[in-house]
């Protein structure tokens, strides 16, 4: 990818003449010339080094040589045309201030809930992530990877400049291939880790180390930026024993100066004196309510007076239009990070935990996660994908009789799929197997690798249909009154990858059109909000590359 500099950016030459006159930056090494320089990534440093430290011979790639033979760019001076991401975030200063959201699950809802709540504070916000790129409620970018390129990331973050914040998503993939490497981050903020994309990280406990090097890497986290962890979480290795653990290599890469950065949000461990914000209580009923108090005393500050009368303590309570238990956790952790964020990276926001709470109301969900399609019969469609996000579906709904629509991902990890059988085995009185995106997997062998995690003796009604569309219809036809329909697995995706076809597929619109042939369309749920990012912006747009 080739981005173009922009002109007032006159650090550059103010930084080290050699890039006065530049006008380009590519991290495709053919793409190189005179008027660019080419910045080092994961993915092109292995071919930069052979070539710093030799000579173009038939070994390396004969278009980048040519290159640079057409430009007249004498191999001995290639050094002076690289530069590192960290020179990248020099030269783009001041960027706003960046907030990073990792985990499993909920990064999605827990990032539109941060850009929900600040713009309605007013400031002025960007968001990026799995529904694409937006700038103060408007759409900028479409979908596409969770975390794009680091390029393709500057160029985001560049038309964001102007911006007080940027909230974005920040996958295990990214964290890996560094497309986020040399940014600084006002605060990082952790969902959960469980399992996921073990087809890319080969082991769960490689994919739980990435997670948490991310958190722990002090090089990324601006002067007086904080890290938010779900003290609930067992994998987060901020958690053991409520300080920095220890876990090998890791333990030395970390600071006394990290210890005092880390706030806490907990459920269940609320009555720990190391919490930050805790829910009180709370009712899961019709939406979420909850009374949260917030305390802003670091562990060690903490003694045993009155919480009211120490001066950072504050409660309230809190409406939102989300269902179940993990969104409170989602709401919990975004939040906590309104309260840590600084003005100008360096003065706390001061905001009000009322205040707060008060924005939260305006929040009107996510499209595809718990996105209620038909209130009668109730018919919600999400985005959950792995054993552990279908359970915390179900857990919201715990009581009721459940018929699910689910199936997994080709070409993607196998071994989540028995789980995931076996999960809506707990959970579901009635299970359609059908097709996610089975991409150049054969649909009915993933269809078994499902079954193999449900009993051989089981009282459930399990349903064997590869044909996502006629698996909805039949769960539709099948659903009776008491009964709710959870569709699983796609949420607000508008394609599926059938081999190497990519054709036109929403869940949701497969509801609303089987309704309709049996119900008056005033059955169906209007949602009053599309037109908002924050809320639930609809965009057709291509298939992305991945779902990390």
């Amino acid at each position: 990818m080739k981005i173009k500099i922009p002109a007032n950016l006159s650090i550059l030459s103010r930084q080290n003449p050699k890039y006065a006159h530049k006008k380009y930056i590519t991290d495709d090494t053919r793409e190189l010339d005179t008027d660019s320089l080419l910045i080092r990534t994961k993915g092109n440093e292995g071919f930069i080094d052979k070539l710093l430290g030799g000579s173009c011979d038939n070994t390396l790639d004969s278009s980048f040589c040519d290159s640079l033979a057409k430009f007249k760019i004498p191999l001995k001076n290639l050094r002076d045309f690289i530069i590192t991401p960290k020179d990248l975030a020099t030269m783009f200063a001041p960027l706003p201030s960046l907030v990073a959201i990792t985990g499993t699950n909920g990064k999605t809802t827990t990032a539109a809930i941060i850009y929900s709540i600040l713009l309605d504070l007013g400031y002025t916000c960007g968001l990026l992530g799995t529904r694409g790129a937006y700038k103060n409620d408007k759409k900028i970018r479409p979908k596409g990877l969770t975390t794009p390129s680091l390029l393709e990331l500057y160029e985001i973050l560049l038309e964001c400049r102007d911006c007080d914040f940027v909230i974005m998503e920040v996958s295990s993939h990214a964290i890996v291939q560094e497309r986020v490497a040399g940014l600084e981050f006002a605060s990082k903020v952790l969902t959960n880790i469980t399992s996921d994309h073990l087809d890319y990280h080969k082991t769960l406990e490689e994919y739980i180390r990435v997670k948490n090097s991310f958190l722990l890497d002090e090089d990324n986290l601006s002067c007086g930026g904080s890290v938010i962890i779900n003290a609930d979480e067992p994998n987060a290795w901020l958690n053991e024993n409520f300080g920095v653990a220890s876990k090998g290599a890791e333990k030395d890469a970390i600071k006394n100066t990290l210890k005092n950065s880390v706030l806490y949000y907990a459920i269940e461990q609320g009555r720990l004196a190391k919490i930050n914000l805790k829910a009180d209580a709370y009712s899961l009923d019709d939406g979420i309510s909850a009374h949260i108090s917030f305390d802003g005393k670091s562990g060690e500050d903490k003694d045993n007076r009155d919480k009211k009368e120490q001066k950072n303590f504050e409660q309230t309570l809190i409406n939102a239009h989300l269902y179940g238990k993990h969104n409170l956790y989602n709401i919990l952790a975004a939040i906590l990070c309104v309260k840590s964020l600084k003005e100008s990276k360096k003065t706390a926001l001061q905001i009000s935990l009322e205040s707060i709470g008060a924005a939260l109301q305006n929040f009107g969900g996510v499209e595809g996660r718990m996105e209620v399609v038909s209130h009668s019969p109730l018919i919600i469609v999400d985005f959950a994908h792995t054993h552990d996000g279908m359970e915390q579906i179900f857990e919201s709904f715990r009581g009721r009789e459940i018929a699910v629509v689910f199936g997994a991902g080709g070409d993607r990890d196998r071994t989540k799929r028995p789980k995931m059988g076996l999960c809506a085995y707990k959970y579901a009185k009635k299970l359609y197997i059908t097709s996610d995106n089975p991409r150049s997997e054969n649909p009915q062998s993933i269809i078994e690798d499902i079954l193999s995690g449900i009993p051989k003796s089981n009282h459930r009604r399990v349903v064997c249909q590869s044909d996502r569309a006629e698996a909805i219809a039949q769960a539709i036809e099948e659903l009776e009154s008491n009964e709710i329909l959870l569709i699983l697995g796609k949420g607000d995706e508008t394609y599926q990858i059938l081999g190497e076809r990519t054709i036109d597929f929403d869940d949701r619109e497969v509801v609303r059109e089987v309704l309709a042939k049996k119900n008056p369309p005033q059955n169906l749920a209007q949602n009053a909000s599309k037109s908002s990012a924050k809320n639930t912006t609809k965009t057709l747009q291509k298939a992305p590359k991945d779902k990390s």
